[in-house]
């Protein structure tokens, strides 16, 4: 199984448009964030979590030409604003399969109205399969079991995802006990640590190396990451030897 971290920036990105802090400035293509994403491919299988503002960039750096999926953490706008840009996969391959909360679901319709239309369909839309998700059913993709890990980012209830030793959450700040169950035995956990200074709705450095400690994984890998963290080649001096800060484009062979 390959993961491609597909971004691994903030809602804003990095750099930040009009920013002059040191780290937007930063010439290191590490310190380049696009929206958070990752891509988990296997076989001749490729599902993404999340599809924010830079998918399309995303899938063509990546020269991606087939989708069997997306999984959504929440609704947010820098994890889904990005749908819309399914439009050639959907051409080639037919309604894209989505998971997603039901509020999830809900908001998508919502804003997205013309992708989830029953009649009357824009000959130029793409169209989805929608999977209800919930924390206690795990479900298939591909030839793979998928597990849902409720999380809150502040009071807003997310989804991490648990794909066999391989667990990924971001936009969280905090987990219930019973949901960190889930995440037991992990070899590879990528959580988000979003800068120095404590956040009301995301772990900060210091929180997501305690949720490391916690879980004891392999490795780690900190995401949605913010310049206001600091400079790549700093930062990742700074953390234990099984932890790193990743960065987009780095893709992992578990």
């Amino acid at each position: 199984m390959k993961i491609t971290f597909l971004g691994t920036g903030t809602s804003q990105g990095i750099p930040v448009i009009g920013s002059t802090h040191p780290v937007c400035l930063s010439k290191d293509p590490r310190d380049k964030r696009l929206r958070v994403s990752v891509m988990i491919s296997w076989k001749n299988y490729n599902y993404v979590i999340d599809c924010g503002p830079d998918f399309r960039q995303q899938m063509l750096t990546h020269k991606v030409s087939k989708l069997d999926g997306i999984l959504f953490t929440h609704e947010h706008a820098d994890h889904t604003a990005g749908i819309d840009d399914i439009r050639p996969f959907f051409f080639r391959q037919g309604d894209i399969p989505i998971y997603a909360h039901q509020r999830v679901a809900t908001s998508l319709k919502r804003r997205f109205d013309y992708i989830f239309a029953d009649e009357n369909r824009y000959p130029g839309a793409p169209a989805v399969e929608v999977n209800l998700i919930t924390k206690d059913s795990a479900f298939k993709i591909g030839d793979l079991e998928a597990i849902p890990i409720e999380a809150f980012h502040n009071r807003l209830q997310v989804f991490g995802f648990r794909i066999l030793d391989f667990v990924y959450l971001t936009d969280i700040k905090t987990v219930e006990d019973e949901e960190l169950k889930k995440i037991k035995n992990a070899q590879v956990l990528v959580v988000n640590a979003l800068r120095e200074e404590p956040h009301h709705s995301h772990f900060n450095l210091e929180e997501a190396l305690a949720f490391v400690a916690l879980i004891k994984p392999k490795k780690a890998y900190f995401t949605h990451i913010s310049h206001l963290l600091g400079f790549h080649k700093e930062v990742e001096k700074k953390l234990p030897k099984n932890v790193h800060l990743a960065y987009d484009n780095l893709v992992l062979d578990l």
